[in-house]
């Protein structure tokens, strides 16, 4: 059998993963996800293109990550693909500014990614537990990091600058931005339908439980929502995003909560859950009648909408808006009331194409082109992974 790619896409409570046969198309073999691993958790396998999907309860509570991958491992042994694994690829959240490509993943580079672990306390850690586990499951195949923050890095340097003293700007304290291997997949498929503009100034909105926009031109990141860490930026499943710096002095100096509470309260407790009091998902608030969940929806929405305008002042002007993940890709009623909120750029939707979910759903007419365009994170991982192979892979410096 022909070598292949397993790639894994670990989350704080998910786990999704991809076999990709390693030639130039890289045909998807198999697919799946796993997911509440904190809870009640599940597994969904798909096969080739178009196949029937075979759904699988897991357990009666939470699994560990080890035992996660377990689940993995069985699965694409059972499709006979595991001993054809040449290279796994690892979605890894930060790289910080050191990791920029593709990178081997060996005791030094995973020393240098733990050390980002506190900015990314939801991701980073899985994601480095992932990489250890898979070395122990297949130690023949190299591991290759793909990091979130690398398609952000060749941002202008005034979009990764806060206004700091120039020694912790010089520590690593700016802004890197995230879900970067998203938007490098939404960046790709702009190209294929528009060419080398890739859609002129486009603004992207990756909206699930993590949320952000970034704002490209001609396919490369201009400026993007999320900064330090992926805590900034929209309002999100349960995590605050943008706040005044003052509150958190307040929090530690009035209220007397330690760092750690504060840290619980804007990642765990916060965001359309915190809002709402209700649900960190969006559908379960849009079918809700309660007061507070509308006013978690509007906040979401007023917020992506006033985030919108700042990118399109970054790019003067809009040519494309394009929507993605989770909410992005399954929610009419959330991509029209962003669209109205950003009416003033020109954007006009069409309502029986938005609800339909065309892949163009701007009106005719309408001065601005809005899509709906999935993202494909593993196939995106798998293809610098392919790349990265070809070309000879960056091993950082011992």
């Amino acid at each position: 059998m022909a070598d292949t790619i397993l790639v894994l896409n670990a989350g704080s409570s998910s786990l999704k993963f991809g076999v990709f046969e390693l030639c130039t198309q890289l045909p998807v073999l198999m697919r799946g996800s796993l997911a509440s691993l904190n809870g009640k958790p599940q597994m969904s396998v798909f096969g080739p293109e178009g196949s029937q999907a075979q759904h699988a309860d897991l357990a009666d509570g939470p699994i560990s990550t080890e035992e996660a991958l377990e689940f993995v491992f069985a699965e694409v042994e059972g499709k006979g693909l595991l001993q054809s694994v040449s290279a796994v690829g690892h979605r890894i959240v930060h790289g910080g500014r050191d990791f920029t490509a593709a990178t081997i993943l060996d005791p030094p580079t995973l020393e240098a990614l733990r050390a980002l672990a506190p900015v990314a306390p939801l991701h980073q850690p899985h994601n480095l537990d992932i990489v250890e586990l898979a070395v122990r499951f297949l130690p023949k195949a190299v591991q290759i990091g793909c990091f979130d923050t690398a398609f952000h890095a060749a941002r202008p340097r005034l979009a990764t600058l806060y206004a700091l003293p120039r020694a912790l700007t010089d520590s690593g304290i700016m802004s890197f931005g995230f879900h970067g291997i998203s938007y490098g997949h939404i960046a790709s498929r702009l190209r294929e339908r528009y060419g080398s503009a890739a859609g002129g100034r486009a603004i992207v909105a990756h909206l699930g439980s993590g949320a952000s926009l970034c704002a490209m031109h001609e396919g490369k990141s201009v400026a993007t929502t999320m900064g330090f860490s992926p805590l900034d930026g929209l309002v999100m499943g349960t995590r605050s995003g943008s706040i005044d710096p003052g509150v958190i002095l307040y929090l530690l100096q009035n209220r007397k909560m330690r760092a750690h509470e504060i840290s619980r309260l804007l990642y765990d407790r916060s965001g359309l859950l915190g809002v709402s009091g209700i649900s960190d998902d969006m559908q379960t608030l849009v079918e809700s009648d309660d007061p507070q969940s509308k006013e978690a929806i509007d906040l979401f929405v007023y917020r992506a909408g006033r985030e919108i305008g700042s990118l399109a002042a970054a790019l003067g002007g809009l040519d494309t808006l394009v929507f993605t993940a989770g909410i992005g890709e399954n929610s009419p009623l959330i991509r029209d009331k962003i669209c109205e909120a950003a009416a003033w750029l020109g954007v006009t939707l069409d309502a029986e194409r938005n609800r339909q979910g065309n892949e163009r759903i701007s009106a005719h007419g309408s001065v601005v082109d809005v899509l709906v365009i999935p993202t494909e994170e593993e196939r995106a991982v798998a293809e610098q992974v392919s790349s990265a192979m070809s070309q000879g892979v960056p091993v950082r410096d011992k």
